[in-house]
């Protein structure tokens, strides 16, 4: 999401979402069996609840937070239905991936806060404070040694490593600061940088896209150090979730109301541009995942009037 936000009003507690990237690269593609019912291409999502991100299982389980409240819905991608697994307190949801200890590590916005919650009865198991005053702690992908969230008001990611015990003193998250290439972003909440977040093909290293910059990044992570990765074409303008597969980028660009579709080098230092996904069904969409050879859109409706407690939005499939 975008720091547009602030023209709307919802000052402080907005920002430029999270890119969710597919989980579980090696899920089997659903089968859709002769006389089957056909899975949905729109799957509503309860009143009330604004979301952002997603992540989706090996078996098509699907999972996204609140930017209202915090809370997750979990909800079947064959059938549409689902319930809130997570009520929320208070402390946003964004960014959100699954790791392989079958738990949810939920970026928590404007508290500066990750969460680390049980996917299957949504229980949050931790509560680690990454940043503190001026944060947004957006996105999320697991790769490279753990987690990593961006910061979109700080030139840091945070990393947290992912093993049995996330509760513990040694599971606290770091703070790598990035550099090289990086635009630093200016002080104060203003303007917005790092947003949504993936790993490169080869798996070395990440690749963040920086809203104000309007640019995508690799950076490696052991040192921070950031290149441009080159564009051939396309644009990363209102770049918000990140999604690679196989050696396919699909960058979600919120205000431009469209997927960029890109192939990727190994490294990610090159990206071709394919083409551009539309839908009239987009409304303002941030996040998304791949999985049975179909691309799931979120749209937040940044502009829709959330005061209203009847107010609900959709998540919305197109084929890859």
């Amino acid at each position: 999401m975008t720091g547009r936000w602030g023209r709307r009003g919802f000052i402080g507690a907005a920002a430029a979402l999270g890119g969710a990237a597919l989980v579980g690269a090696g899920a089997p593609l659903a089968q859709a069996q002769e006389g089957a019912r056909p899975w949905p291409d729109t799957v509503a999502i309860p009143a009330g609840f604004q979301p952002e991100g997603i992540a989706v299982s090996a078996r098509g389980t699907a999972y996204t937070g609140s930017l209202l409240d915090g809370s997750v819905y979990r909800f079947d991608l064959a059938t549409g239905a689902g319930r809130i697994i997570t009520r929320g307190e208070g402390p946003m949801s964004v960014g959100l991936k699954l790791d392989p200890y079958g738990r949810l590590l939920v970026a928590g916005g404007a508290s500066g806060q990750i969460r680390v919650i049980d996917a299957g009865d949504g229980r949050v198991l931790a509560t680690h404070q990454a940043a503190t005053g001026t944060a947004f702690v957006n996105d999320a992908v697991v790769g490279c040694g753990g987690a990593w969230f961006t910061d979109s008001f700080a030139d840091v990611l945070y990393f947290l490593p992912v093993g049995r015990d996330l509760t513990g003193p040694g599971a606290a998250p770091r703070a790598l600061r990035l550099g090289g290439e990086w635009d630093p972003v200016p002080p104060g909440g203003d303007h917005w940088g790092a947003n949504g977040i993936a790993r490169t093909p080869d798996g070395q290293a990440l690749l963040v896209v920086h809203d104000t910059a309007e640019a995508l990044f690799r950076v490696d992570p052991r040192t921070g150090a950031a290149t441009r990765t080159v564009l051939d074409g396309g644009s990363v303008r209102n770049g918000d979730g990140l999604v690679v597969h196989g050696r396919t980028l699909y960058v979600v660009r919120n205000w431009a109301y469209a997927v960029d579709v890109f192939t990727l080098s190994g490294d990610g230092r090159r990206a071709r541009f394919v083409q551009q996904i539309t839908d009239p069904r987009f409304d303002e969409p941030t996040t998304a995942a791949v999985y049975g050879g179909r691309l799931y859109v979120v749209n937040a409706r940044f502009d829709a009037d959330w005061s209203d407690p009847a107010t609900a939005s959709t998540v919305v499939s197109c084929p890859l």
